[in-house]
């Protein structure tokens, strides 16, 4: 296992320079830093977020903000500690909107998308986790469809790449954003959410997934 895990971090660290000198979108050459994704590279949990946010952009770290903050809470909820997963985005720069006081965060473009895919795809491959948890609607709407609706659709298993199941439930920065009753809504379907990755990752192990299913 020690192998495999050097094996896997030998290979993502190859893919993160790779998308380090990637210029497609005009926000790689805005960021400040490129941030690739970290965690565990045999995790079985890969988190998905839909693009870095400005505390992420200057460390070159991913959800390290007051979303992180909030994510390593509800992953401890279902007894999952941040090393034990993998946390990425859609994509791995910043997107931003001119804003008064400096740049401020947007959603991803789908053409932002489309040209950071092959990096992502190439993360799920190396990692083939057990379980994939999409947080937000332009990361579920990445892998499902623009016609998926978070407030409608999260919380179910879909089928993911490489057969990988895939649940969506909100992004923490939304859950941030609630007050009051609302915020107590939110909680309880995130909260629901959770606990169906936890039942599923409780289940006995499938079968790998066989190597001429890898996405390269």
């Amino acid at each position: 296992m020690l192998e495999e895990r050097a094996r896997r971090e030998r290979l993502l660290a190859q893919a993160a320079g790779a998308a380090s000198a990637c210029r497609r979108c005009e926000i790689g050459a805005q960021r400040r830093n490129n941030v690739y994704g970290e965690g565990n590279p045999c995790a079985e949990v890969m988190v998905i977020g839909e693009g870095p946010g400005e505390t992420e952009d200057l460390l070159g770290r991913p959800f390290v903000g007051r979303a992180g903050q909030l994510l390593e809470k509800m992953l401890a909820a279902v007894s999952l500690a941040r090393e034990d997963v993998y946390i990425c985005n859609t994509v791995k720069c910043r997107p931003t909107l001119p804003g008064p006081r400096g740049p401020k965060n947007r959603a991803p473009e789908p053409a932002e998308m489309a040209n950071c895919r092959p990096y992502l795809d190439e993360q799920i491959d190396i990692i083939r986790p057990r379980v994939i948890l999409a947080l937000g609607a332009p990361a579920a709407k990445s892998f499902l469809g623009r016609e998926f609706q978070i407030t409608k659709m999260r919380g179910q298993w879909y089928e993911g790449p490489l057969g990988i199941p895939l649940l969506a439930t909100f992004h923490p920065a939304y859950v941030l954003r609630q007050t009051g009753g609302e915020l107590t809504a939110v909680k309880r379907l995130v909260w629901s959410d959770l606990k169906a990755v936890r039942t599923k990752l409780d289940e006995a192990p499938a079968e790998a997934p066989p190597e001429q299913a890898s996405l390269f």
